[in-house]
């Protein structure tokens, strides 16, 4: 049985975009919801006792918060079990922390600086999750499943089987297809020069497909009403996975988490497609 979905919520119009996403995904995997608000509103408050029947304003506004989104929960979805809780803590500390089952975030939230493009929680919490983060942005019909397709990158590591099991089951739930691309590029020094034939990069090709079929076999076979497309493109990883983005409702990609290391745990692919994609992203750990 899947565990809870647990969607950040902070007030901003990014933030309810992803409780409406993490709503409709929710009834999908007929999973309850919960909402969580997190924010070091005690730090504004009075520190010394008090014992006035008065809350302070940051508290006051900390609980409309998941209030807020919780009637926003129970209008989308009437039969949906939502809880929400109040957390006096940094966000992404908070939502890793909390990150048992599937996070969703907005892809900015409140006061963050206009001209980012991924807000820094959400940056935070796709590096550093022990499971999978989906970060919501893109236009509504991406958000809202006008397309039916889920995109998965499918890149050289061992672990990829992961990745692309969490892409098939979610294009099983959206009754969808599932689009498998792998991008690959021919070095320069093997790259054929017109008009000889092309047969450095013919084999680049068949190598790339040869990769698809091998990540896909099994795990394929465990959805096998999903229809199942194999792209090996030639190019940048990046360009490929954000061109497939504009036709897709979710752009499914992996990142390694590696024991002990602390830092930002994400590739320059992972960046790109956090910060451009044209439909939600998800992140999914392994390693």
């Amino acid at each position: 049985m899947e565990r809870e979905l647990i969607v950040g919520a902070d007030g901003s119009e990014e933030s309810l975009s992803a409780v409406d996403w993490a709503v409709d995904e929710a009834v999908r995997r007929e999973v309850p919801l919960r909402i969580v608000y997190a924010s070091a509103w005690e730090r504004y408050e009075v520190r010394k006792p008090s014992f006035s029947i008065h809350r302070g304003a940051a508290r006051t506004f900390a609980e409309h918060i998941p209030a807020q989104a919780i009637a926003r929960a129970h209008t989308r979805a009437p039969g949906l079990k939502v809880t929400s809780e109040v957390l006096a803590e940094d966000p992404a500390t908070a939502l890793v922390r909390e990150s048992a089952g599937a996070v969703v975030v907005g892809c900015r939230g409140r006061g963050e600086l206009a001209g980012l493009l991924l807000g820094s929680v959400s940056l935070s919490v796709a590096a550093h999750a022990a499971s999978p983060v989906i970060v919501v942005r893109g236009g509504r019909q991406n958000r809202d499943g006008g397309f039916q397709r889920v995109v998965v990158g499918v890149d050289e590591a061992d672990e990829a089987g992961a990745v692309v099991a969490f892409a098939l089951r979610a294009a099983e739930l959206r009754r969808g297809e599932l689009r498998a691309v792998h991008a690959w590029r021919c070095p320069a020094h093997q790259a054929p020069e017109p008009p000889r034939a092309a047969d450095a990069t013919d084999f680049h090709q068949l190598r790339a497909e040869t990769r698809l079929d091998v990540v896909l076999r099994d795990v394929e076979q465990q959805h096998a009403a999903v229809t199942v497309r194999r792209d090996a493109v030639e190019g940048l990883a990046r360009a490929a996975l954000l061109d497939a983005s504009t036709t897709a409702d979710l752009l499914v990609v992996g990142a390694r988490r590696r024991k002990g290391h602390i830092g930002m745990q994400l590739g320059p692919v992972n960046h790109a497609v956090l910060h451009h994609s044209a439909c939600p992203v998800a992140v999914v750990p392994h390693g």
